[in-house]
């Protein structure tokens, strides 16, 4: 469950107050909304001619609505779904789209020593089964799947052709293909000539382009279970996403989460909520799931070795872990010290 307490109708309304204290002319403004993978995306656009920001956010949701046929593990007739069925038998030559989201999923996979990966698809489709009733896994049946599992059995062969080292390895693309999707879009909004505007793809992964009238960033409250310190961070042409374990009260089902740790081939477990700032989507999307897996302690030095991030883990007791090379991450309006 990845979660943001503002969404882009919040952020419209910091706009228009913002408008409203400094004399300006008002800057149209034009926002829609479109269901695509599975999630609600929202575009948010400032500009002169609301025709044109209107035709500009439509191109953005048509490049979405591509990458879904792309990265899509639903869709039979997906490229990622083919390549599942065949990249065990042989090299497989795809998109360069494919091909990039591949190789970034498995960088991740890398600084995480393994926490993230993209092949954990068939314990995902063996939690599932749980959720509709089907029983939990035994320990028999997850050590099978297991041996299914592993970046390692990855193989990209430059410059366009992927292979599976194992007949049974699918991949996901769940944790990281909204993020990608979001920076094709911010690249159609750019090439159509808009400079500000607000990307929200399912209140997961969020993108401030520019800023808003009036303001000098688009400000972003982060998740915070335990409701009580209000993290607060400032976007300007980057990205935070958020991610965190699906609770029981939700799914109905106390032994099962959307977020499989491939070590153990189980629900992870945690409390936390987790947020990372960074400058694409396609990074924050991927890192905010690699950060929850791994916790505060083994996430930090990750952080660390970025440029301009800035990552937050809240307990469900209010208890922050704040890490960051650039951007700051506010507690109720103040500035937190971040440790070194």
């Amino acid at each position: 469950m990845r979660w943001s307490r503002l969404g882009v109708a919040a952020l419209l309304l910091l706009g228009v107050a913002a408008l409203a204290r400094v004399p300006q002319p008002q800057t149209p403004l034009v926002h829609k909304t479109k269901y695509i993978m599975g999630t609600v995306y929202e575009i948010a656009a400032y500009d002169p001619s609301p025709i044109h920001a209107s035709q500009a956010i439509d191109k953005a949701f048509a490049e979405i609505a591509r990458l879904d046929v792309v990265m899509s593990n639903y869709k039979g007739d997906s490229e990622l779904s083919q390549l599942n069925r065949s990249a065990h038998l042989q090299p497989q030559r795809v998109s360069p789209d494919l091909y990039r989201v591949i190789e970034e999923s498995l960088r991740y996979s890398r600084v995480s020593g393994g926490k993230f990966d993209i092949t954990v698809a068939p314990l995902v489709d063996l939690w599932k089964a749980a959720l509709r009733g089907e029983g939990v896994p035994s320990q028999q049946q997850l050590d099978e799947v297991r041996a299914c599992v592993g970046y390692e059995k990855i193989e990209l062969i430059p410059p366009d052709h992927v292979e599976f080292h194992s007949p049974c390895t699918r991949i996901d693309l769940g944790s990281i293909g909204k993020g990608y999707a979001v920076d094709r879009a911010v690249d159609i909004l750019r090439a159509n000539g808009i400079e500000n505007a607000f990307i929200d793809a399912g209140q997961s992964t969020l993108y401030g382009m520019g800023t808003p009238p009036g303001q000098d960033a688009w400000e972003v409250h982060l998740r915070d279970p335990s409701n009580r310190i209000d993290p607060v961070v400032r976007l300007k042409d980057n990205s935070v996403s958020t991610s965190e374990q699906t609770p029981p009260s939700l799914l109905g089902n106390a032994t099962a989460g959307h977020i499989i740790d491939p070590d153990t081939g189980k629900p992870l477990e945690t409390t936390y909520a987790l947020s990372i700032v960074a400058k694409t989507g396609t990074a924050s999307d991927g890192l905010s799931t690699t950060l929850l897996l791994v916790g505060p302690e083994k996430g930090r030095p990750i952080v660390n070795q970025l440029a301009d991030a800035a990552a937050i883990w809240v307990s469900g007791e209010g208890q922050p872990e704040i890490v960051s090379t650039g951007p700051q991450i506010r507690l109720f309006g103040k500035e937190l010290a971040t440790k070194p």
